[in-house]
């Protein structure tokens, strides 16, 4: 099977302490890309995206993308629901062929959002399908998801533990400091917060809002449990500079298989980043 469950790859690299890069897929070039740099790293990888590409894009589009993919590269591939806050989209999702999920619940209050996210987990289960959810909230924009600075929360340690008991989660996104989007200064995280989730919990934690932190603050983050690093902002930006960049300098351009050739070059510098940040070259 080629489109698989994010749950053993995670548990992977959480016992070795390394991350598998999570990247937000918009279209066939950007699936071409990770997909094609994974391979030639024998990394492991997460495609995932938000209730907004898969409205642009199709379910069954990616899902069938992704097949084609990893088949031709003989890499498996966890195609993955991210930010999903619709139970009944994710059971959609999940019977169109999806195998790993992020509920996210982090906006409601806490006993809400556990039962939101037990609901769902007691369903992918079922079906063999990894379940991510949220405690606390990420500042910034991601496609279609919007919070405000004054409403982004840190985890707490304690409520962490517990909402991994009542709900039975593969793996946790944590609040530690990070945003969607790019960074107007360097990001303060808190690591002592992280290393005392991560010495009260035995999961996969995962950090959110990866984009333009800095090489040395991720790698710490690893090493205190973070096993899933999501990336989603530079990439958007690689591949948008060189397209532009690419028309500035051929401004009669109209053939797609020329003008997207720099932004998918634009696009493996970014992949080959991350993979060399969260040690996962040769993990596959």
């Amino acid at each position: 099977m080629y489109i698989i469950s994010s749950s053993n790859m995670l548990k992977k690299a959480y016992s070795e302490k390394y991350a598998v890069p999570a990247f937000n897929v918009h279209n066939l070039e950007t699936m071409q890309v990770i997909v094609e740099t994974v391979a030639q790293y024998q990394s492991p990888v997460i495609l995932a995206a938000t209730p907004g590409t898969y409205s642009y894009a199709g379910v069954e589009n990616v899902i069938a993308i992704a097949e084609a993919l990893a088949k031709k590269h003989r890499v498996p591939l966890a195609v993955h629901l991210d930010h999903h806050e619709s139970y009944n989209d994710i059971v959609n999702k999940i019977n169109l062929g999806i195998r790993s999920v992020m509920i996210d619940g982090s906006h409601h209050p806490f006993d809400e959002n556990v039962e939101i996210v037990k609901k769902v987990v007691e369903y992918a289960h079922r079906f063999d399908v990894s379940v991510e959810a949220e405690l606390g909230r990420l500042g910034g924009v991601e496609d279609d998801l919007v919070v405000d600075s004054k409403d982004a929360l840190y985890t707490s340690p304690a409520q962490a533990v517990e909402f991994i008991e009542r709900t039975g989660i593969d793996s946790l996104a944590v609040a530690i400091g990070t945003a969607h989007g790019m960074y107007e200064s360097e990001p303060k995280l808190d690591f002592d917060r992280l290393a005392e989730i991560n010495s009260r919990v035995d999961i996969p934690l995962v950090l959110h809002g990866a984009s333009g932190i800095p090489e040395r603050d991720v790698r710490r983050c690893i090493e205190n449990g973070i096993s899933k690093v999501n990336v989603a902002t530079e990439l958007k930006i690689a591949f948008s500079d060189a397209l532009k960049q690419y028309f500035a300098e051929n401004p009669n351009a109209n053939d797609p298989r020329h003008y997207m050739q720099p932004a998918k070059a634009a696009m493996k510098e970014i992949v080959e980043k991350i993979i060399n940040t969260c040690g996962c070259a040769g993990k596959l």
